[in-house]
């Protein structure tokens, strides 16, 4: 038996196992990310950014069918690795380099480098320490969330703003430096997989509602989704440790 990243045990393929649905579900994802990679050379970001987005449907798709189908293997798991280095880490670095950083000269391309080995140290940590994990958490911002929000970003101004507004490129080079130090960060992301079962018919509702806001101004409805989960890691590690001083100056006056 093996563990995933949630702690839920399942039953491990055979070594050597290949299975084709997840697989070429991973593949399609690995498809998406190669289209955001080219698209970015020809000078179409948005399309980039979009192919950034639909990898990452494709990548939260795969696990889950390989664990309600029973095909879960080894091989599935680095292919998936392997995958997400190039979607989640190339594709976004090159998108963010080639729409706003590449007039830093050399700062822009070591931020965007530096982004990419960012995933790849996150991914590689990830794979190493999957059974120490705690349950209900990701450890570090997951790669696929840190390309959705450099994929959001780019729609986002590309919807509300013009490109060469003042400070949006100096904007971009910190944001891509705050998304390298997230991914390998020990901060705690909700991953969504231990919510308490919800009543089905409001769980229905709740979801056509979630579905409805996001159709209104997807735009921006999906920059703000983003950016929301990827502060609340840093947010409630500041908030727990106000907390902690409050408490310790407490027990100080307490001892007085």
């Amino acid at each position: 038996m093996e563990m995933d990243d949630q702690g839920t045990e399942y039953k491990q393929a055979p070594r050597g196992t290949v299975y084709i649905l997840p697989n070429l579900i991973t593949t399609f994802s690995l498809f998406s990310g190669f289209y955001a990679i080219v698209s970015s050379i020809n000078g179409k970001f948005v399309h980039a950014a979009i192919a950034i987005l639909i990898a990452s449907v494709f990548d939260a798709a795969d696990g889950r069918v390989a664990r309600m189908t029973g095909t879960t293997s080894k091989f599935g798991e680095q292919y998936d690795s392997l995958c997400d280095l190039i979607s989640f880490g190339m594709a976004p670095a090159l998108l963010s380099y080639l729409w706003l950083l590449q007039p830093f000269g050399r700062y822009g391309w070591l931020a965007v480098f530096l982004y990419v080995a960012a995933t790849a140290l996150r991914l590689a940590r990830f794979n190493s320490q999957i059974e120490e994990t705690p349950k209900g958490v990701f450890v570090g911002l997951p790669c696929p969330a840190a390309a959705a929000m450099i994929a959001t970003v780019v729609i986002f101004c590309n919807f509300v703003c013009d490109i060469r507004a003042q400070y949006l490129d100096i904007i971009l080079l910190l944001t891509v430096y705050f998304l390298s130090y997230l991914m390998v960060s020990g901060h705690h992301y909700n991953n969504f997989k231990h919510i308490s079962k919800p009543n089905t018919f409001q769980f229905m509702v709740g979801t056509i509602l979630f579905f409805i806001i996001i159709a209104t101004e997807p735009q921006i409805t999906l920059f703000v989704l983003f950016i929301s989960y990827i502060l609340s890691a840093p947010l409630a590690g500041v908030y727990r440790l106000i907390r902690r001083k409050k408490g310790d100056i407490s027990k100080t006056k307490a001892g007085l």
